[in-house]
Parts: structure tokens; C-alpha cells; sequence
């Protein structure tokens, strides 16, 4: 098992960055897939980014392809998210997700989630 929990949220305006962390307890996270997603008010969750254990391996939404980047240091049990060129539309709860067996862009394929963190993008 994992347990997930993100930081690193706020409020920023369009053009701007925010890099959101998430930490991942249990001695075996490093045999996790992680991803992100994100859900704004009034619609469905969906996929932002995914990466494999090592890291090596990513896929992004094409909304946030070339301005977002996921990472991870397996040492650290930390993932990352780097968000630049900031949008209004980029607004949402970001929430880390996680699963032993599966890598992906759906949702369904992930077992453990953290509580999510607010991003706010003001025009």
C-alpha cells in the first residue's frame, strides 16, 4: 500500500509556474506507477501525466504537452510536477495517483489517491 499526499497548490497568474509535489509513503514506492490528474468545478477528472517506475518512461494530456513535466526521485518517495505557461483553464483540484500493476491515462487504472491540491490561474 501507498499513501499519497500533495503540495504545493495556489494561486498564480496565467503565464506563470507552480511546481506541485506529491510524497508517497511505504518502502516499495519506487515499484509504483504514478500519475496525475486534475478535476475543475462542474466536470470529470482527467489525466494530466503519467511516468513509469524508473521515471524514463512519461505521457502527458496533449492541454499540457511542452508546458508541464512529471518527475520522480524514487530516494526521496517524491513526484513532481512542473507547471509552466500557466492557463485559466489549467484551474483544478491536482490530485497524485498510483498503482503496482498498471500505467495509463485512465483514471480506473489507479488505486491509490491523495486529497488533491488546489491550483488557481487568474487572468
Amino acid at each position: 500500500q501507498v499513501q499519497l499526499v500533495e503540495s504545493g497548490g495556489g494561486l498564480v497568474q496565467a503565464g506563470g509556474s507552480l511546481r506541485l509535489s506529491c510524497a508517497a509513503s511505504g518502502r516499495t514506492f519506487s515499484s509504483y506507477y504514478m500519475a496525475w490528474f486534475r478535476q475543475a468545478p462542474g466536470k470529470e477528472r482527467e489525466f494530466v501525466a503519467a511516468l513509469s517506475w524508473s521515471g524514463t518512461d512519461t505521457m502527458y494530456a496533449d492541454s499540457v504537452k511542452g508546458r508541464f513535466i512529471t518527475s520522480r526521485d524514487n530516494d526521496k518517495n517524491m513526484v513532481y510536477l512542473q507547471m509552466n505557461s500557466l492557463k485559466p483553464e489549467d484551474t483544478a483540484v491536482y490530485y497524485c495517483a498510483a498503482d503496482r500493476y498498471h500505467y495509463g491515462s485512465s483514471s480506473t487504472h489507479y488505486d491509490y489517491w491523495g486529497q488533491g491540491t488546489q491550483v488557481t490561474v487568474s487572468s
